[in-house]
């Protein structure tokens, strides 16, 4: 850990093309891609487990796009372009900045380039996607 304060989600987002929007709704994502991947998240008495909760960056990516679609349904898209959010390597970059402030943790093999062209916004967003993954909550 650094020696420095921890800066806040705004602090962190003035520093990147991204609003503090973005980096809440990455990091409430973030759970939902772990509930997603492992099942609901048991009791953690043992500290050794919670690395056994990670998601790699195309998991992260496909479990922000249902969240995104489930939030905002058609609307999805536009509002992930409205944060400047226009492909999945801006998912990568918001989850970095959280990283290098020490308000996320990686893996040895974790990269940014796990980010890169996981899905076409276009494709993903598109309306026929969308209302198949706007299922009920």
């Amino acid at each position: 850990m650094k020696d420095t304060p921890v800066k806040s989600i705004v602090e962190i987002a003035a520093q990147t093309p991204y609003p503090p929007e973005a980096f809440v709704f990455i990091r409430e994502g973030l759970h939902a891609a772990a509930v997603h991947a492992h099942g609901p998240e048991p009791e953690m008495t043992n500290p050794a487990l919670a690395g056994q909760r990670h998601v790699t960056g195309q998991q992260l990516c496909e479990g922000l796009r249902e969240a995104a679609v489930r939030r905002w349904g058609l609307l999805a898209k536009t509002v992930l372009n409205g944060w400047n959010i226009r492909v999945t390597l801006d998912f990568g970059r918001i989850i970095y900045a959280l990283i290098d402030n020490d308000l996320m943790q990686k893996t040895e093999g974790d990269s940014l380039e796990d980010f890169r062209d996981v899905f076409d916004f276009d494709q993903a967003f598109s309306p026929e996607n969308c209302l198949r993954l706007n299922l009920p909550k």
